[in-house]
C-alpha cells in the first residue's frame, strides 16, 4: 500500500478536526474541543484507475489554528504530500488567513504537493459571511487552485469526496502503470519496482 502525507491548515475553528473525525470515524461532535499542538490519524482509501484498484493510506495531520502553534506547522509540513487548506464560510476572516497558510506550505513543501481550498460549515446557510463569489475572486490570484470543495462535517456533505479528490491527485503526481505488468510504482524510479521493466515508452502515465 502506498502512503502518502496529508496536512490539514486553516485558522482556528474552521472545522480542521471536525472534517478529519467525519472522514476517518464517521462521527461529529458539536462541541469538539480545539486541537492543542498536532492531532494524527490514519485512513486507507482504494482508488479505481483504468480498471484497477490502488491502495493508499493517507497519513492526516491537524494542526492547531491558533498563533502560537503555527510555529510548529513549517516543521511538520515538510514532506507532505498534499495539503488541504480550509476556510470557514461563516467567518470571512478565515478566507483571507488563507494567503498565510499557502505561504507556510510553499515555503516548506515541494513544488509537487498537491493543494485543495475546502470550504466548511456550508449546512449553515443562515450564518454564512463568504459566497462562492467573493471565495473564487480571492482564490484566482492561485493558478493551483482550480475549484473549492463546499463541504459540511456535521451533515457529511463532500467529505468523502475532498479527500478522493486527494488521493486521485497523489495517484497522478506519484505513480506510473507498468505496461508490462500493470502494476503501479513510483515516478522516481527508472524501473518497475515489480517486474524490472525498464521506464521508457513502455510506462504509461495514469
Amino acid at each position: 500500500m502506498y502512503k502518502f502525507k496529508v496536512i490539514l491548515a486553516g485558522d482556528k475553528n474552521v472545522g480542521k478536526s471536525s472534517l478529519i473525525s467525519r472522514y476517518c470515524d464517521n462521527s461529529f461532535d458539536e462541541h469538539m474541543k480545539e486541537t492543542i499542538g498536532v492531532a494524527f490519524k490514519r485512513k486507507k482509501v482504494i482508488v479505481i484507475e483504468n480498471d484497477s484498484e490502488i491502495a493508499l493510506g493517507l497519513n492526516i495531520w491537524d494542526f492547531g489554528g491558533e498563533e502560537k502553534y503555527r510555529k510548529l506547522f513549517p516543521s511538520y509540513s515538510y514532506g507532505a504530500n498534499a495539503a488541504l487548506i480550509l476556510f470557514d464560510t461563516t467567518n470571512e476572516k478565515t478566507l483571507n488567513g488563507i494567503a498565510n497558510w499557502v505561504k507556510i506550505i510553499e515555503d516548506n513543501c515541494t513544488s509537487n504537493v498537491v493543494k485543495l481550498l475546502i470550504a466548511t460549515k456550508i449546512d449553515l446557510k443562515e450564518k454564512r459571511e463568504v459566497s462562492t463569489k467573493k471565495a473564487m475572486e480571492y482564490c484566482n490570484n492561485y493558478n493551483w487552485c482550480k475549484e473549492i470543495i463546499k463541504t459540511s462535517s456535521k451533515t457529511g456533505e463532500y467529505v468523502e469526496e475532498t479527500f478522493l479528490t486527494i488521493a486521485k491527485n497523489l495517484l497522478k503526481r506519484n505513480l506510473h502503470k507498468c505496461k508490462d505488468c500493470g502494476t503501479f510504482f513510483s515516478i522516481k524510479l527508472k524501473f518497475c519496482s515489480f517486474c524490472g521493466e525498464k521506464i521508457e515508452m513502455d510506462v504509461s502515465p495514469i
